[in-house]
């Protein structure tokens, strides 16, 4: 129930019947707008209850398959490629196709009702932009069309099998301790206890100086540690010349992959024991170590380095980490039911799937078992939801020169002499091989393979850059990255609000100032900024970005993998026809120049010059230091020449140029003290010059062309791919991928 208040004020009869008739019709519109269609852009935040109910997963407590009717949801968060920012509004769209039991590529068909729910409540809203719940999506850095993927291609360490953290991380660190104390590292190391909150991936190790780096993509330095000691701005000069270092260097290695992790923390612990210890001295000088107080034993972080590199090696290859893993497999590994159903569907789409993988026959079997005794499996073999398989990949090698290709014996685990010639065989197991022999085998072409992993080098980069195979990079860290990008909202506003405040402070000033505007304040209040965001991840901060810089980790992300998410399984909520778009990347000119060219002409603020005109040109003096500015009079000067004929017109009748713009400045003067002809002149004397120096300007964008040369000719183009050459531009498909790939 509406209630109308009518305020009765005693105007004119004419008047006031205007007034409520004006009145009326704005809350008529308004009315229709809020009411009607609530979900007008400034209503977005109104929250209208609907008698709609939202299922967030099945009735099966232990199944974590998320309910087809919460397919859709329009994400919330910031989005930095068009620096646009998306409402709190969460859009839900129910599908009438079933996703998990049955139903074909798992098209989402949206039903003619569309809610939305902000803060736990539901709405009805009108048709707008749609994303998947942001724990469902999948992002684009490349634009891929799914139905062009004839193979998928899956890791299995982190890909098909992910190891639960932090308790498999810890196992590994416990066994590499173990390890350091059989090569003669002192038996204190065994106190250290694996913390997942400091190791991040992609950071650098500098092997002389014994320093974790968090770089960006150009090898500047973020942030550096010394074991646990954090090294101030000084500090880090004055190992590292303008705070940068080179990858190309012999002493960088990168600690990228999720296996790295428990190694970074242990390099980080063992290169503090020994700085901390009253029994050794650390050295700086020439060759950068510690120096036993008793005796002539000197080690170096090098030597360091090697030394837990050897223990991982050891652990994971002849240790007892796999045996401990499978022996346990309920605690260190995670098993899904939405994984036999996926690559059902791929296989109903025609889909070829193969598994390539560094370990071995007998892990990959027992791990492989496990991930397959789920209910949707219905008993089925592992190797019969894959059509091949290859083991002992070792990759990056793989991609390269390769290995000797053999077939495994399924029942020993024992290879088999001689090479396979032939094509590969469904159900059988091969070990090693090259990517060239491979995909030769199996029919494949480059663009036809989207390979799936975790491994930014081994997986990604390689396949990417030497063969040319689509890339699909796993990141588990990616939804903590999520939830803090969305809980800390408000730090990333704060962040940029400091820094449009940073940028008024130069409003105004150019080459001709000669004051320093005071930021001491304002970076400060960034600085601080930054290290909170930077400890709502952990204590080396985001494994993309520290403050507004992006690291190299999220470079090399960018560049080489095509899409990424938290898990392949979210291709369960995506149809095999989809067609990934890759949102546009701007260049700092695009993304910081608005399209309205309007503000291009309010060059100088008019409380801080004066202008005067003389008939021919117009000069603009600088009010702090009485310097003038004369802008160049162009060649096209009829227009400007025809304009200041009218306007000096329009001066000589006394006209003053408020009135020409249609306002009516006619009492400004009154107030004031002094000849009353005398201001007049002057501001007509000012407005000339300011409009006359705007119709130059405008006049210069309008005659200026982009080069002295003639147009090309119109009938010369070339061919744009809108969706990275995977549109089909002829009949006949196949006959039209074998021409991109020559």
């Amino acid at each position: 129930m509406f209630v109308v208040v009518v305020v009765v004020v005693f105007l004119p009869c004419t008047e006031l019947i205007d007034r409520v008739h004006f009145h009326f019709k704005n809350f008529i519109h308004s009315f229709d707008r809020q009411i009607l269609n609530p979900f007008h852009h400034n209503n977005r935040n109104k929250v209208f209850i609907t008698k709609h109910s939202i299922k967030s997963s099945t009735d099966d407590p232990k199944s974590n398959i998320m309910d087809p009717k919460c397919l859709y949801a329009q994400n919330n968060s910031t989005t930095a490629n068009n620096n646009t920012s998306d409402t709190n509004d969460l859009m839900i769209s129910t599908a009438n196709n079933k996703l998990i039991n049955g139903g074909g590529g798992g098209h989402a068909t949206t039903a003619t009702t569309t809610t939305m729910m902000t803060g736990g409540l539901v709405a009805n809203a009108s048709r707008k932009h749609q994303r998947r719940f942001n724990m469902h999506r999948i992002f684009v850095n490349r634009s891929m069309h799914l139905e062009k993927i004839k193979f998928f291609g899956f890791d299995m360490d982190y890909t098909l099998a992910i190891y639960k953290s932090p308790d498999f991380e810890a196992l590994s660190f416990d066994l590499v301790k173990e390890r350091l104390i059989k090569m003669g590292y002192p038996a204190d190391i065994d106190a250290f206890i694996f913390d997942p909150t400091f190791p991040v991936r992609g950071l650098w190790f500098d092997t002389e100086t014994g320093n974790l780096l968090k770089v960006d993509p150009y090898g500047n330095i973020l942030v550096a540690v010394f074991g646990f000691q954090f090294l101030k701005t000084s500090e880090i000069y004055a190992i590292y010349p303008n705070k940068f270092v080179q990858l190309d260097e012999s002493r960088i290695y990168v600690l990228n992959t999720l296996f790295t992790q428990p190694e970074t923390y242990l390099l980080a612990c063992v290169i503090d024991f020994f700085s901390n210890s009253p029994d050794y001295i650390r050295v700086k000088e020439n060759h950068h170590g510690v120096k036993a107080k008793a005796g002539n034993l000197f080690m170096s972080y090098k030597s360091i380095f090697q030394d837990v590199r050897s223990a991982f090696d050891w652990a994971h290859v002849k240790g007892s980490l796999k045996e401990k893993t499978v022996n346990n497999i309920e605690r260190y590994i995670h098993q899904d039911h939405r994984l036999p159903l996926l690559l059902d569907r791929m296989h109903e789409n025609g889909k070829k799937i193969f598994l390539l993988t560094n370990s071995g026959y007998n892990y990959t079997e027992k791990v492989m078992n496990y991930l397959f005794q789920v209910p949707s499996a219905k008993n089925r073999p592992w190797k019969s939801y894959f059509d091949f398989i290859v083991v002992d990949a070792r990759k990056p090698l793989f991609f390269d020169e390769g290995t000797i290709l053999r077939q495994v014996d399924v029942n020993t685990g024992a290879l088999q002499i001689g090479t396979p010639t032939g094509p590969f065989e469904p159900g059988h197991v091969y070990s090693g091989g090259c990517c060239d022999v491979f995909t030769e085998l199996i029919g494949a072409k480059g663009k036809d393979v989207l390979y799936i992993g975790d491994h930014i080098y081994g997986d990604i980069l390689k396949s990417k850059k030497r063969r040319g195979w689509r890339t699909f990079l796993v990141v588990p860290e990616l939804q903590k990255e999520l939830d803090i990008w969305m809980n800390k909202r408000l730090l990333f506003e704060r962040l940029n609000e400091l820094d449009v405040k940073l940028g008024d402070m130069y409003v105004n000033m150019d080459s001709s100032s000669r004051d320093k505007p005071d930021t001491k304040y304002v970076r400060n209040q960034i600085r601080e900024t930054i290290h909170e965001l930077d400890m709502s991840y952990g204590i080396l901060g985001s494994i993309f970005r520290c403050g507004s810089r992006q690291t190299h980790f999220a470079n090399q992300l960018c560049r080489f993998a095509d899409l990424y998410s938290s898990t392949f399984l979210n291709l369960m909520y995506y149809p095999f026809s989809y067609m990934f778009r890759a949102p546009p990347m701007l260049m700092a000119h695009e993304s910081t120049v608005e399209h309205e060219n309007d503000d291009s002409l309010n060059l100088w603020d008019s409380n801080s010059m004066d202008a005067s005109f003389d008939g021919t040109t117009t000069f603009i003096n600088f009010n702090n230091n009485n310097e003038s500015y004369a802008p160049p009079i162009t060649t096209t000067t009829n227009i400007i020449d025809r304009n200041k004929q009218l306007l000096e017109q329009k001066l000589e009748s006394n006209e003053s140029p408020g009135e020409m713009n249609g306002n009516n400045n006619n009492n400004n003067n009154e107030n004031r003290s002094g000849s009353p002809s005398m201001f007049d002149r002057y501001d007509r004397q000012r407005s000339i010059g300011q409009i006359v120096e705007k119709v130059q300007l405008k006049i210069s964008h309008q005659n200026s062309v982009p080069h002295l040369f003639a147009e090309t000719p119109k009938a010369v183009t070339h061919h744009h791919d809108t969706d990275d050459e995977d549109t089909d531009h002829s009949s006949n498909s196949d006959q039209n991928d074998d021409f991109k790939d020559k």
